[in-house]
């Protein structure tokens, strides 16, 4: 799969507000960052590990703002994956950043928000 087909992949299944699909993006053993990790009391270090971890995580989120959605800004591409830029249903920007592996699973994530 290459990053633009991931991209329509990761959009759709959050807009849809799908869980399953969304954890098929990621590996078993996703290591995944975003400040709202120790907000919601997850993790002190804003870090959760494993799809359990990250299922309950984005059940969370997905619980917390049944509004959401992601309108996409745009696609960043690296040596090792890509990021993607997008505005959340608040009309806050974001961006996620993925490493990838062989298989197309992210192994890593990094989320990020911009501030005013």
């Amino acid at each position: 799969m290459n990053d633009s087909e991931f991209a329509e992949r990761y959009y759709a299944a959050w807009n849809a507000r799908d869980l399953e699909a969304i954890l098929a993006l990621y590996a078993d053993d996703i290591e995944f960052s975003s400040p709202y990790i120790a907000a919601l009391g997850f993790s002190p270090d804003g870090v959760v590990h494993g799809k359990p971890m990250l299922r309950a995580y984005f059940e969370r989120a997905l619980d917390r703002a049944p509004a959401l959605t992601f309108t996409p800004e745009a696609l960043m591409i690296g040596a090792r994956g890509h990021t993607l830029i997008y505005r959340n249903h608040r009309g806050e920007r974001a961006a996620e950043t993925h490493e990838m592996d062989l298989l197309g699973l992210v192994i890593r994530a990094d989320a990020t928000y911009e501030t005013a």
